[in-house]
């Protein structure tokens, strides 16, 4: 079966030309057209008379979900893809070919148990968008309520568990001959990936996810997400409530409708890093077509999201090492960085740290104080992955998504306003946000978490003191000695517990009275 995908993949390459565009993309590069030549003139069979960028892109949709979804992260890089091919990838964001309406139909009757005609009040046949796992029909409730109904694409477990499977001997494979390779962690990348894939084959998980973002973001004013409709949910079928608004990537439509771009541009960056920092979790597939801009009524200026199949995580651990390493680096404070990556396991302990700092400067230095529109932070990583080579850094698998979802931002950002600074834009954040976790306000917050605990553990102390003491006095009267630090010790006890157990209370109350206090 692993051949006979191969086989395929390797057809399908060869069948849209993707060795004439390797070959076109080799010859610019090295200045050496004989493999180009030779490209072109074995022509039988192959597609090679469309566009480059429509060429790759009905490749991409030829090998299915994994390749689409390397497609859509490439959609976003414009600085790093020449336009032809940037504009023909991101179709792949929601005009990927539909899959018959009957069998949406019959799949949505098969999920819910009753015929649409009961379901729904009514229900269009014919997709509004189409994606590389799903597609998506609008529909009414009963009542009347507009919603939209995202119907699984019939047999993607199949399809998926095969790409895996080759993926991982590739990733084997590479580990075995390349030490980068070997640094880089592909098997656990491709497993967190492997994850993210089949958590995206439960409608019932990505329902819980997107509830779990609207409670996030319920009281604010920049991002919007849709209510879901439980009743008509499974894990094949998500009925949820019916945005408006316009696609992210349509600049031209939204400056039409009056939209602040810039406003938007730096709104975008403030809603990452509070999912990240704040939250702790944070949308993953962030491409232009998994977002809509509100342009009437309070959705005005303010982003809407859609698609919440694959979502990050952070631990606590994670958030500070990554909020004091965005601080390190915005105030150019490379030893601190240093010290960080050591700190965090993320090089190896024996690691000289003011090499490592050295490193570091010389990548990051030349990018501060320019324009987004100047700099890439694609680029700064490619140049940090090449210096952190000879330091043996690790990537951290769970830090993947993150990486991804922060290119997707960027590429965004630089689509909406080319003049944002990435960097200014996201500062006084993290510093308003390293302020509450190291702060007054942070010691309240994590008094107030461990409020119960310590309630129920205070009063146990004395007791607990005393059966420590009393276990020691035991033992050393059976052994037949005694210490000469236990006897007044135990005077000491006799007397100091009434003083403890009034101590316990005053503390108590002190701490009650802190955590009722209105916070400044």
């Amino acid at each position: 079966m692993r051949l006979f995908r191969l086989t395929r993949i390797l057809f399908v390459a060869w069948r849209y030309g993707l060795d004439e565009i390797a070959a076109s993309g080799a010859a610019a590069t090295f200045g050496s057209g004989a493999l180009l030549t030779v490209s072109r003139m074995l022509r039988f069979g192959r597609r090679l008379d469309a566009p480059r960028g429509e060429r790759l892109r009905l490749a991409l949709e030829s090998l299915g979900p994994i390749f689409v979804k390397f497609g859509q992260v490439l959609s976003t890089r414009r600085d790093l893809m020449p336009p032809d091919i940037a504009d023909e990838l991101a179709r792949l964001q929601d005009q990927v070919p539909p899959f018959p309406s009957a069998q949406a139909i019959a799949a949505v009757e098969r999920e819910l148990g009753r015929s649409v005609a009961e379901i729904y009040g009514s229900f269009e046949p014919e997709p509004v968008a189409s994606a590389s796992i799903a597609q998506v029909h609008f529909a009414t409730l009963k009542d009347g309520t507009p919603v939209a109904v995202k119907v699984l694409r019939p047999g993607m477990a199949g399809v998926i568990d095969r790409d895996l499977a080759l993926l991982r001997v590739a990733g084997g494979l590479l580990v075995r001959v390349s030490a980068d390779a070997r640094r880089l962690r592909p098997l656990d990348v491709i497993d967190e990936f492997d994850k993210y894939l089949h958590d995206e084959l439960d409608l019932i998980r990505e329902a819980a996810n997107a509830n779990q973002l609207r409670r996030n973001f319920g009281r604010s004013t920049l991002l919007r997400v849709p209510e879901m409709h439980w009743d008509f949910c499974t894990t094949g079928v998500l009925t949820m409530e019916r945005m408006h608004g316009i696609p992210i990537g349509q600049i031209e439509r939204m400056r039409a409708a009056g939209i602040d771009l810039k406003k938007l541009s730096r709104d975008g960056v403030e809603i990452f890093f509070t999912q990240v920092f704040e939250h702790g979790f944070f949308h993953a597939d962030m491409h232009p077509g998994n977002i809509l801009v509100g342009d009437v009524g309070p959705d005005f200026n303010r982003y809407i999201a859609l698609d919440f199949g694959i979502v990050g995580t952070l631990s606590d651990t994670d958030k500070n090492y990554l909020a004091q390493n965005f601080l390190a680096f915005f105030r150019r404070d490379y030893h601190r960085v240093a010290e960080l990556h050591v700190e965090s396991g993320w090089v190896p302990r024996d690691t000289r740290v003011e090499e490592l700092e050295g490193a570091v400067r010389a990548c990051c230095e030349p990018v501060f104080d320019r324009p987004l529109k100047e700099i890439s932070l694609g680029l700064v990583l490619l140049r940090l992955f090449q210096a952190s080579r000879r330091f043996n850094v690790e990537i951290q698998p769970q830090l993947v998504l993150l990486q991804k979802t922060l290119l997707n931002i960027e590429g965004l950002g630089r689509q909406l306003d080319p003049e944002l600074d990435l960097w200014v834009t996201a500062k006084p954040f993290l510093e308003r946000w390293m302020q509450v976790q190291v702060g007054p306000a942070g010691l309240r917050k994590r008094l107030e978490q461990e409020a119960v605990q310590w309630s129920q553990m205070l009063p146990e102390l004395p007791r607990l003191a005393h059966t420590i003491i009393s276990h020691h006095a035991r033992r050393s009267t059976r052994d037949g000695v005694q210490p000469v630090w236990l006897e007044p010790l135990l005077r000491e006890q006799r007397r100091t517990r009434r003083l403890l157990g009034a101590g316990v209370a005053v503390l108590a109350a002190l701490l009650v009275a802190l955590l009722l206090r209105p916070p400044a």
